[in-house]
């Protein structure tokens, strides 16, 4: 039997097309998160994301020109997650592959579907505020546990 593509090409070698599938499509990586002054390595996930994320369908509302419209956005490549990934969501497929971990169950690669990442309880939807309802000085309150355990 044939290993899939992500146990059998770096990343760094990956097309495109394989690249962005690793994306499960959770929208954990738009949130907003606290880093600590102190030690980087410590990053808290809040309840609260990026002003483009579509919070009632999921996904970027403008993806394809993300960067135009939030500069700050990271177009992840394979460079970055040599380095400091503590930002991603433990449950990311990239960090995951990088980290020489598997796919989890639900990732739409394993399981074929979208929808069990929302059956998992791993995506957003649903449940964060936009980043423009929510101010600075607010967003310690919106650190929350079900994003801070996996």
């Amino acid at each position: 039997m044939t290993k899939p593509f992500w146990e059998t090409i770096p990343l760094s070698q990956m097309t495109e097309e394989q690249w962005e599938s690793l994306c499960d499509g959770c929208g954990r990586c738009c949130l907003v998160k606290l880093e600590d002054p102190d030690d980087s390595s410590i990053v808290e996930f809040t309840d609260v994301v990026c002003r483009k994320y579509d919070c009632t369908n999921g996904g970027c509302s403008v993806y394809a020109e993300r960067k135009l419209h939030v500069p700050e956005c990271i177009n992840l490549t394979a460079d970055d997650l040599s380095a400091n990934i503590g930002w991603l969501p433990k449950t990311c497929g990239y960090r995951r592959i990088a980290e020489g971990k598997s796919l989890e169950w639900w990732h739409p690669l394993i399981s074929g579907s979208s929808q069990a990442v929302v059956d998992a309880g791993v995506g957003v939807r649903g449940r964060v505020y936009p980043e423009t309802d929510v101010k600075d000085a607010e967003l310690e309150a919106h650190i929350v546990p079900w994003l801070n355990e996996d």
